[in-house]
């Protein structure tokens, strides 16, 4: 199941939603020259997320590696999936906060799904790099504001795809689903690496709670019918 895009129009340019998603593709052209001088891993290790530095030799420079690591991504495929999600739900929920209120929003459901990886895997020395812990959070957020707008999505059925409009209930409840899934099956591993799944059900649920302190109204006003 992929969003493709949805249909609520913003009324004024998310300039903080396309801000973060140039940032994120500057930093990863970086890493991009990074690999080819071979300094690859050692950026990751210099401005990822340890979580093994967390809890034993916390500081200043450990403390900016929960921001640092936001920026970060593991490939091609990890950046593009990224970037896409944030780029269909963002706006909408950067047009509910307001553009102050959004970035600080997303920077804290970021760290707080760094926090939930620290807390299953306190002593991993795997660097957890990715926005996908502060996507998760757009997501909650998301899904709390318009649960009943529609998203194109594509459907894999085999070496078949199809697109179907469906609910942001269904679509971003599946991926919360399966995050949920996958991090049960990962829970006692997560010090071998992979996917963080704690870090993407940590910033959901976050997003879920903390979007009503953020939003500057309970539904924008462009929102109505034509776009359930």
């Amino acid at each position: 199941m992929l969003p493709i895009r949805d249909f609520i129009p913003t009324r004024r340019l998310a300039v903080v939603t396309i801000g973060i998603i140039v940032l994120n593709v500057i930093v990863f052209l970086y890493e991009l020259l990074a690999e080819a001088s071979g300094s690859l891993d050692q950026t990751f290790y210099t401005m990822g997320m340890v979580p093994f530095e967390v809890t034993h030799s916390f500081g200043p420079a450990v403390a900016l590696s929960f921001i640092t690591a936001m920026f970060l991504h593991g490939g091609f495929m990890h950046i593009f999936g990224n970037m896409l999600y944030l780029w269909i739900f963002g706006n909408n929920v950067e047009d509910s906060m307001g553009r102050l209120r959004f970035l600080v929003f997303y920077l804290m459901t970021g760290i707080i799904a760094s926090i939930a990886q620290v807390l299953t895997g306190p002593n991993s020395r795997i660097p957890t790099v990715g926005a996908s812990g502060a996507i998760a959070g757009v997501l909650g957020a998301y899904i709390v504001l318009f649960p009943t707008a529609r998203v194109q999505t594509l459907l894999f059925l085999g070496y078949f795809a199809r697109a179907a409009q469906l609910p942001a209930l269904v679509v971003l409840g599946f991926w919360f689903v399966l995050q949920l899934f996958n991090g049960l099956l990962a829970f006692g591993v997560a010090q071998m690496g992979g996917v963080a799944w704690f870090a993407h059900i940590g910033g959901f649920v976050s997003g879920l709670l903390l979007v009503r302190l953020f939003t500057l109204r309970r539904r924008p006003n462009h929102w109505d019918e034509r776009y359930r």
